[in-house]
């Protein structure tokens, strides 16, 4: 009778306990709920909105949340709070009229524990302007859209149309190859050179960027995001920086054969060049500058990851696509055979194109590889379309809303060429095409990216047919994107039929 008494009231106690905590979680979100400045989800305490979240694919809720709340809105990532912009006009007016209020720069905790607030990609301030200024200047003087850049291009596209004839017509996944020439590419201009798709080197910086960027889409690393000291000892988070280091370690034995080889009158690459600005500034003694060595690792890092992983989802996409809906893949061969015949596709054939340019267009917008664009932070207070905004608050330009605004794309839904196509079958500009993201933080390598992927595109669609693999009809390959911080395709296999 005593352990009944003793069950009963511990059973009581436990009830009221819980009782207790539901409370003041109801009163602590009710009143976090009613002072905010901004509509949104009633927050929980330290929750936030995280149980609102799918957190494979959080850019989907925002979305069906903006059509609930209104183009400015706020979320609380467990206790962060971040303020969506979604659709068109919002998210132009915040880049573009606000760019110097929304162009900062937050990034993820995992990324801030390398970066250190070094680097191209989540800098802020002098260190960034100084970095982003050098790499444009010298990114565009080793041939970032010019001819010795559409050079380059046009000889890795035969490497890969080598590699694709290899599997003679069998099924097979396009990811490695495809990532191998796209990555030569921001190679050759960082490095100075490119690399044989077997290099081990090679592959195994490729294949720790691409896993990489899986895992930061990850849940577990969102968590940790929201809750570093819960969260620290996740496979995820070790696993990223396990890759980190090793890539880390790669680039610095890489930087250490450039400086032994290294001549000041005739720079190779991108790190020729920051080494020899480093040197000249150490010579004329000044040692607080921007460019020392970390600066260099993470920037050249950033330029990698961010020159092969983007640019090759976004050549997957379109192949699968063609895969997928063979008459726009006829509509696209018929246009190269009729325009162009069997010899080398060139960037100034581009206007002489328009189906296969709008094609690869809207590619772009309905892939919509990266959604949420990298997070932005405001540099002050505003007042931002009747909503305060404070100085310092977390946000995401809700980029898949502009490209998917159903106020701007007929289909927005629908792989539809037509978009970006008038009456008479030419080629038009879209405002709300946005994939680079707009205004200070825009895209640095948005003129290699689309030489890329026009030259890489049309000579993949000259010389092979895509189907899909034997067995799986053309209903059957998915759209459905891949968990990640960009969003890439399904696994899958094609099957590459030469057409020479």
């Amino acid at each position: 009778m005593g352990m009944l008494d003793f069950f009963l009231q511990f059973h009581s106690t436990f009830l009221l306990g819980a009782l207790v905590i539901l409370l003041i979680i109801f009163f602590t979100s009710s009143f976090s709920f009613s002072t905010q400045k901004l509509p949104g989800p009633r927050p929980l305490l330290l929750l936030g909105n995280l149980l609102h979240l799918d957190l494979k694919r959080p850019y989907y809720t925002l979305l069906e949340l903006s059509r609930k709340y209104g183009s400015v809105f706020t979320v609380y990532l467990g206790p962060k709070k971040v303020v969506i912009l979604a659709g068109y006009r919002t998210v132009k007016e915040a880049l573009v009229d606000y760019d110097e209020v929304f162009g900062a720069r937050i990034s993820l905790k995992v990324l801030d524990d390398y970066s250190q607030g070094h680097g191209l990609l989540w800098s802020n301030g002098d260190s960034w302007k100084e970095m982003r200024r050098f790499a444009m200047t010298n990114l565009r003087d080793f041939g970032m859209g010019k001819k010795a850049c559409e050079d380059k291009i046009i000889e890795e596209c035969q490497h890969l149309i080598d590699i694709f004839e290899n599997f003679t017509g069998e099924a097979f996944h396009t990811t490695h190859p495809i990532n191998c020439a796209v990555s030569n590419i921001i190679c050759s201009i960082v490095y100075g050179s490119r690399f044989e798709y077997n290099d081990p080197e090679f592959t195994s910086m490729i294949d720790r960027v691409t896993r990489n960027a899986k895992i930061l889409g990850s849940p577990s690393i969102q968590l940790y995001d929201m809750f570093p000291s819960l969260f620290k000892w996740t496979a995820d988070r070790k696993e990223f920086f396990k890759l980190t280091d090793a890539t880390m370690k790669q680039n610095r034995a890489i930087f250490s054969r450039l400086k032994e080889t290294l001549n000041p009158q005739v720079c190779r690459g991108f790190v020729d060049a920051f080494l020899v600005r480093k040197q000249n500034l150490e010579e004329s003694g000044i040692t607080n500058s921007h460019f020392h060595d970390d600066n260099l690792l993470i920037t050249v890092m950033n330029l990698f990851a961010a020159g092969t992983e983007t640019t090759s989802t976004t050549l997957r996409w379109g192949l699968l696509l063609m895969a997928k809906y063979p008459k726009i893949q006829d509509e696209v061969q018929e246009e190269l055979r009729r325009v162009i015949g069997d010899r080398q596709v060139q960037v100034a054939d581009r206007k002489n194109l328009p189906f296969t340019d709008a094609v690869i267009h809207e590619t772009q917008r309905l892939s919509s590889i990266l959604p949420t664009a990298l997070p932005h932070k405001t540099t002050r207070d505003v007042t931002f379309q009747g909503h305060f905004i404070e100085k310092g608050t977390t946000v995401f330009p809700l980029l898949t809303s502009v490209l998917h605004d159903p106020e701007e794309w007929e289909k927005p839904h629908s792989f539809n060429p037509a978009h970006f196509l008038d009456k008479e079958k030419k080629f038009v500009k879209r405002d709300a095409f946005l994939p680079f993201s707009a205004g200070r933080r825009i895209c640095i390598g948005e003129s290699l990216a689309r030489m890329e992927l026009f030259l890489f595109f049309t000579t993949l669609l000259q010389h092979f047919r895509f189907t899909p693999a034997p067995g799986v009809s053309e209903d059957e390959l998915t759209l459905t994107p891949a968990v990640g911080i960009t969003l890439g395709p399904s696994p899958h296999k094609l099957c590459a039929v030469s057409r020479m």
